[in-house]
């Protein structure tokens, strides 16, 4: 393939769960070893649509953590979130991702101002997208969710820092996390000037997409909700993120806004995380939803939703990167409501499955216009 139709995926937090699983997997499904499953951009409505192969894809990002893609990937075999043998099988690839892993930040006694550390940020990545000669680079976030800013905050948190370099660089944005990213006045007026495309934000991956198809459901069968409460399960790094009461405040804030949005009111009930370090990558995820029936008959439907969330996000994670790199390609600009289906809190549109799947096919069809 010609190097200037390459292109590059630079991901915050890229020595995470779901990086690693995205760079491990991205390796086996262009090798043949396993198949695309998970990736709707895999699926035929989106054979035209002209997206970048996943053999065109060249990984890099910055992180504060130090263990190599490779050992993160042994790491990720022995907690069972990866098959055996496939870590070695695409050592390379790893390798030569982890070799344009930058250091982010703010580390602890780091001194630049915010300007300064998005400097540094966006010539990481515009260094990488040129020794690559690379058409395009989409930056994607899948770090760690951060607790919301502090009212009055004169300093960006690190989301914003990293949002604010890829506008820096030229490159399309998608937020995977509940973090703030993009999603301060200055910031989406500079994505708004700087034409790029992106999409965010918290990657809907369990519970809440559970909750976006069964939420319609009620409404449309005319079913009064009174109650839908849930608990989480999970360890790993986003376990001991989420164990930070603001962290999971951020969290569960897309959470409510999918039932708010479908149902027209807030049900009574919260959503609980609780750290469990023992369940390492995998989670559980318990819903209880009580509503009326005809003549007012109390009901309730229960729903357990167990698995691993990288090896549910990682594939998203590429169809994003994919579909922001063809978008930027086009000259679309601005934030896509279109993506709606692969976010707990998108920027717009319909908050139904359904419906966020019909949007999302659309565009399919819209991006296969000219290159």
């Amino acid at each position: 393939m010609s190097a200037d139709h390459r292109v590059g995926v630079w991901f915050i937090g890229a020595r995470g769960s779901v990086a690693t699983t995205a760079v491990t997997g991205c390796a086996a499904v262009a090798a043949g070893l396993h198949p695309p499953t998970g990736m709707v951009t895999e699926t035929p409505p989106f054979s035209a649509s002209r997206l970048p192969s996943l053999s065109s894809l060249v990984f890099g990002g910055h992180d504060t953590a130090a263990c190599p893609l490779p050992k993160r990937a042994e790491e990720l075999t022995a907690a069972g979130v990866l098959p055996h043998g496939l870590a070695a099988a695409v050592r390379e690839e790893l390798t030569a991702a982890d070799t344009e892993i930058r250091t982010g930040g703010p580390l602890p006694g780091d001194t630049r101002t915010d300007d300064e550390l998005i400097t540094s940020f966006a010539a990481d990545i515009t260094d990488f997208t040129r020794r690559h000669h690379l058409a395009r680079t989409v930056v994607v976030n899948v770090a760690s969710t951060e607790p919301a800013p502090a009212p009055h905050d004169p300093r960006l948190p690190a989301s914003s820092l990293y949002a604010a370099a890829a506008l820096r660089a030229g490159c399309p944005y998608v937020n995977f996390t509940p973090s703030t990213g993009l999603r301060t006045t200055a910031l989406t007026e500079a994505a708004t000037a700087c034409g790029l495309p992106h999409a965010g934000r918290d990657g809907k991956t369990g519970q809440t997409l559970l909750r976006s198809v069964l939420a319609p459901m009620f409404t449309q069968r005319a079913l009064t909700v009174r109650a839908w409460s849930g608990t989480n399960l999970l360890g790993g790094g986003d376990g001991a993120a989420l164990a930070d009461p603001a962290a999971a405040a951020a969290k569960n804030a897309g959470k409510e806004r999918v039932l708010a949005d479908v149902l027209g009111h807030v049900p009574e009930g919260q959503v609980h995380i609780d750290d469990v370090p023992a369940l390492g990558d995998w989670k559980t995820a318990w819903d209880h939803v009580a509503f009326d029936g005809f003549l007012g008959s109390r009901m309730v439907l229960q729903t357990i939703w167990q698995g691993c969330d990288s090896a549910l996000a990682a594939p998203l994670v590429l169809d994003l990167a994919r579909l922001l790199a063809r978008a930027h390609e086009t000259g679309l600009s601005g934030p896509l409501p279109e993506l709606g289906f692969y976010f707990k809190d998108p920027d717009s549109g319909p908050a139904a499955l359904p419906d966020q799947y019909a949007a999302l096919l659309s565009f399919a069809t819209r991006l296969q216009g000219p290159r």
